[in-house]
Formats: structure tokens, sequence, C-alpha cells
């Protein structure tokens, strides 16, 4: 029995010897495997190694005259953990803060409090926008901070004492435009996109949109290497440094100095005329580089409000309308083009009702028996121009337009850009259609459409493609050269080009243009005035324009085009009283800024024939770039007001001095 009692202790014990040398045995295999992989696998010890990021860039967009209108810089946000603030030294940092960073105390302040109204206890993003320059001051500001014992170590869940501070990290792109509302809405706008780790703008229009594959940031760069006992990194043979590579820039035929002058002026002529939007193309007739592509309903790409959303489509190729006469001077083209009439066939145009077929009726403003074909263009006749697009088929007619761009893309660079619309052959076969899209109605258009076909009056026949990029670059300044989507076409014969280019010289000498006249150049054009359609109606509001050419004796030629959107001043819808004058103020604008050179024997010759007193001319000086982003109201007080109303009264009438007697750049100061 004894025995028996002593053998099961004896395996009791032996079991738990051999339990306890197995768990030893285990533990000690489980040591060993974990110093093998921690031999064979690379070790991750910050200590010794250190990666710093380099971002790429998205490209910038700069003008001609070399200003940025668009470019990036780093973004970053500032975190700063509630519980690690010493609560009396509190409002030193947050006025610290503000200060360094921009921001006023009370957002600051605010940025403490939770929804319940208790302050944060947890990690609290103070700013998520701040730019590199704030983020310099911000991280210098940290190491104060530190130094004035404004932060206190506090336990984390671990038990681990952990001193937090303020911290500024890189989360993104930022992208400026430092100009605001210039050159949009060409210019385009951007959203942002977040990935999770890094935010990046992406175009949506304009340009930023149209070139997004080109400017769009390329590849990160990094430096990595060995770090010292203070953090920064060792420059040595083991060290590796991998270059980013940036988008690429954009280079503009835009030059900023034109562009902000006619932003200006445009303004001016919008409250003038009480349009709801006038747009304005300036184009080198040879090449197709825009030189300026300006319009009223403009706004800061960075700052877009609720109220900016009907400025953001850029309507110069994105908003097909019915032209009217302006597109008198291409039917007459295709006609002179197929020899079935020259500048001087007659027409018998004395209807006061002229019946187009179908029981419709169409009449002309003046009244004359016959006139000419240079004359129908040149008094604008619907009836004329209905007859001249009579001796074409509708093949030819349609063919013809369509050589000059029309219903099809105009190909400027942005991003959008529609084709318009023409009637089929089969129905332009039919008279009473050929007749109504003759002069310009049953049709559709484009702003960059009608600036692309005018240039084919000013340089031989050719349509040329309107250009706003003129090369891109990279960071080694190696330039890069892309070729329209659409290229430039021949719409008409050279001597069919020299013939409608004589016939908008009289358009401004005895028509509808007269108030383009500028002594010392030639300017030519055509006037066109087209009722809006709203709703399959057409309504008592209209489209205006006026495109033409302003060329001087020196070999500069550019296109011009105007384009008012319903004017609600009394008359001022007809194209005469409102494109015109415009037109005119943008050639003033080129003389004035030396693209545009007057023939100074045209102007004395003038003179001598009007026998105009010639006035002493005090030339001022030529306002700079700068000036143009600095306008200030007046503000006038009560005892101005009485003061002007009084000198109104006993004002006596002073002699206007004759405009050709003022210096290019009173006559721009005149615009203002």
């Amino acid at each position: 029995m004894d025995n028996s009692i002593q053998n099961s202790t004896l395996i009791k014990r032996i079991r738990r010897v051999n339990i306890l040398q197995g768990f030893l045995l285990i533990t000690l295999l489980l040591f060993l495997f974990s110093v093998f992989k921690t031999i064979v696998q690379e070790r991750r010890i910050p200590s010794h190694n250190k990666i710093i990021h380099d971002r790429s860039f998205r490209g910038a967009i700069i003008s001609a005259d070399h200003y940025t209108l668009s470019s990036s810089e780093k973004n970053y946000k500032a975190v700063v953990r509630g519980a690690s603030i010493r609560p009396e030294k509190k409002e030193l940092f947050i006025k610290l803060f503000s200060i360094y960073s921009g921001i006023s105390e009370d957002i600051v302040r605010h940025a403490f409090i939770d929804a319940k109204g208790q302050q944060k206890q947890s990690n609290i993003v103070l700013s998520q926008t701040i730019k590199t320059s704030h983020a310099m001051q911000l991280k210098a500001l940290a190491l104060k901070l530190r130094r004035l014992g404004v932060f206190r170590s506090i336990k984390t869940r671990s038990g681990i004492n952990v001193l937090y501070g303020l911290d500024i990290v890189e989360v993104g792109e930022y992208r400026r435009f430092p100009l605001h509302d210039v050159l949009s809405p060409a210019l385009g706008y951007i959203r942002k996109v977040d990935n999770g780790k890094y935010i990046r703008p992406a175009g949506i229009k304009g340009l930023e949109k149209s070139y997004e594959t080109h400017i769009t940031s390329k590849k990160d760069g990094f430096f990595k290497g060995k770090r010292d006992v203070l953090g920064a990194v060792i420059h040595d043979k083991n060290s590796i440094n991998k270059e980013r590579v940036d988008g690429l820039d954009l280079h503009l035929n835009v030059s900023l100095d034109v562009q902000r002058r006619v932003e200006y002026m445009l303004d001016e002529m919008k409250k003038k005329i009480d349009a709801s939007q006038i747009m304005v193309g300036v184009m080198e007739s040879d090449t197709g580089k825009v030189l300026a592509l300006a319009s009223t309903q403009r706004y800061d790409p960075e700052h877009i409000h609720q109220s900016d959303v009907p400025s953001l489509d850029p309507k110069f190729s994105e908003y097909p309308y019915e032209a009217g006469s302006v597109i008198k001077p291409l039917t007459l083209a295709i006609a002179l083009n197929h020899n079935v009439v020259t500048p001087h066939t007659w027409f018998k145009t004395g209807f006061k009702n002229f019946d187009i077929t179908g029981g419709q009726h169409i009449n002309d403003d003046e009244f004359f028996d016959s006139q000419t074909a240079t004359n129908i263009i040149v008094h604008s006749s619907n009836i004329g121009i209905s007859q001249i697009a009579w001796r074409l088929t509708g093949k030819e007619f349609r063919e013809g337009l369509l050589k000059f761009g029309l219903s099809q893309k105009s190909g400027l660079d942005l991003s959008r850009d529609l084709p318009g619309f023409l009637k089929s052959t089969h129905i332009l076969n039919h008279k009473m259609h050929r007749a109504n899209s003759s002069f310009g109605y049953g049709m559709t258009v484009t702003f960059a459409q009608l600036l692309k076909a005018y240039a084919a009056f000013n340089n031989g026949g050719i349509a040329v493609t309107p250009r706003l990029v003129n090369y891109l670059s990279d960071g080694k300044e190696k330039r890069y050269t892309i070729k329209p989507k659409i290229a430039d076409s021949k719409a008409i014969s050279t001597k069919t080009s020299k013939e409608i280019h004589k016939i908008l010289l009289e358009v401004v000498k005895r028509g509808t243009g007269v108030k383009a006249q500028y002594v010392g150049l030639e300017i030519g054009g055509k006037t066109g005035t087209a009722h809006i359609a709203k709703n399959g109606r057409y309504t008592r509001a209209y489209h205006s324009s006026f495109y033409g050419f302003a060329n001087d004796d020196k070999g500069h030629k550019y296109t011009i085009g105007v384009f008012v959107i319903e004017a609600k001043k009394p008359y001022t819808y007809f194209a005469s009283a409102s494109a015109v004058p415009t037109f005119k103020n943008i050639v003033k604008i080129l003389v004035n800024q030396n693209y545009l050179s007057p023939n100074k024997k045209a102007i004395a010759a003038y003179k001598a024939r009007t026998k105009e007193k010639v006035y002493p001319t005090k030339v001022k000086q030529k306002r700079s770039i700068k000036s143009l982003f600095k306008r200030k109201k007046k503000t006038l007080t009560k005892k101005t007001l009485i003061k002007k109303r009084k000198s109104k009264k006993t004002q006596v009438k002073k002699i206007t001095k004759p405009t050709i007697h003022k210096s290019a750049n009173a006559l721009f100061e005149d615009l203002f």
C-alpha cells in the first residue's frame, strides 16, 4: 500500500518535471526563433535612417510677359493635443499662434471647444490650410513654445509619459491664383483630390482642365540616408537622392499688359450699356496667337462663391448662339469663291416685304432700290444677301461654311469646345432656310468660331485656329509645343479674301461700323444684331457683335471680336452702339501699348484736311501693370457732393479737343 502511494507520488513529480522541461524548451525555441528573425530581417530603427519626401508640384501658368497666373505651393495643417497645454499658459499659446498664423484668436480659441461645449483633450486641428510662409514661422514657434514651458508631459494608455507639442504637418498641394480674377474664366479652376495621404489639385475648367495631363504633378522625389543624433540626414556615399519631376509649365500668348486693360475697359462698357455680359478676343491674324481673351463675367478661382457659379463656364467656346448679320460676309465670300457673283454684281433690294417662300417675309432697315454685292454688306441688307445665297446650292453653301470652321470645334485650347449647329444639305436646298442662314438665323456658332472665320479675311483666306498656349517648359528649361487638335484651314481663295477685306473696310468707312474708325490704321469689320431665342421664341433681348481686324503699315495684323449679350440701355442693343465702340476702345489699348502704330502722315493729312486746330498734347506717364491692380473708388463727403452739384449748375461747356490730337495714353485714360 505504501509502495503504491510512493510510486504514484513519484510519477506525479516526474510529470511535473517533464511539463516544466517542455515549457522551458518551448520558451528557448521561441527565443532562438526571435533572435534568428531579428538577424535575417532588416531592422527598422528610426534612430539610424531617415527619409525626407520631396513631393512634386503641378506646373504653373505664365503670361506672355512673364507674370504667374497660377502656381502651386505646399499646404500644411497645424495639430496640437489639448491635454498637453498647461491651463495657465493656454491664452499665451492662443495669442502667439494667432500672431504667427494670421488666424484670429477667436477662431483658434473656438477650435479647442467640442460640440458639447467642453474643452477638447485629444488632438485638435487648428488649421488645414497653412501656406509655406506661415508654416516655417509656426515651426519656429513650436520650438519657442517648448522653451517657454507651454507644454507638459501626459501619460499614454501604455503608461508612458510623452511630451506632445505643436506639429506642423505637410498635407497637400495648394493652388495659388495670385492675380485673382485675371483671365477668368479662360484660366479655369481646380478641385482638391484627396487619396487619404496627400491632397492634389485637379483641373475642372479652362486651361487648368484642357492641359491637365501636361501640367499635373509627375513624380515625387526623396532623400534617404542615415541620420545623426540631432535627426539631420547624413550626406554620404550611401545616401540616396531622387529628384522630383514637376508638371510642365504653360506659357501663354496672352499678355497681362493688354488683358487687364481690356478687362477694366469691358467692366466700364458693361455699366455704360447695362449688358449681361461682354466678351472680347484679340488674336494675331497670321499665327492665331491670342493676345487677350476677356469677359465681364470673372471670378477669383482661389475663392469661388455661390454667386460665381454662372461665371464658371468659359462661354468663348461653350455658348452657341444665332449670330445675325456677321454671317453675311461669309455668305458673300462663298458666293465669290464659286464665281456666281462679283463685288459689283447688282441686286434689286427695293422691297418693303420680301417673300423668301413658305409665307415668310423679310425686310431691310435701310431702303435701296438696288445695290451691289459690296453695298449689300456695307448696308447689311437681308434681302440682298438672301438673293446671293440663292445663287449657291445647299451643298455649296453648307460646305463653304464648314471650311470657315462652323459646325465643328474651333480648336481654341479650352476645356470644352462646342461645335454649334448648321442645317443639313437637304434642308438648305430649300430657299427659305438658305436665306435665313445667309444672315445668321436658323444656325448657331460660337465666339471662337467667328474669331477664327474672320481671320481668313485678314491673312489671305486661312481660318486660323486661336491658340492661348504658346509652349510648355520643364524644370530644365526645355520647351515643348503641342499641335492644335483642330488645324488651320484654307476657307477661301486669296483673291476672295482680298475682296471681302476691301468690303469690310467700306463697312467701317461708310456703313454700320463707322464708329470703329481710327485715323492712321486699317480698320474693317461687320456688325451683327440678332434676337435671343428663349423657349423656342424670339425675345426682345439681343446679341450684338462686331468682328473685324485692325492693321498698321508695319505688318501688325490683329483679328478682333466683340460679343455683347443683352445690352439693356435704350438703343444700345444695336451693335453700332455697343460692340463697335467697344472694338474702338480695344484698338486704343493696342495703340497705347505699342502693338499698333498709327501712320503719322495719315494723321497729319487728316488734320490738314479737316483744318482742325492742333492742341499741345501733354503725354501722360504710361500706367504700370501694378497700378491696374490698385483701383480705388473715391468716397465723396457731403460737402464735396454739394460743391459738385453747385459747380454743375454754373459750369460752362468746354470745347472738347478732337480725338486725333490726344496722346495714346490720354485716350486710354478716357475709358475710365
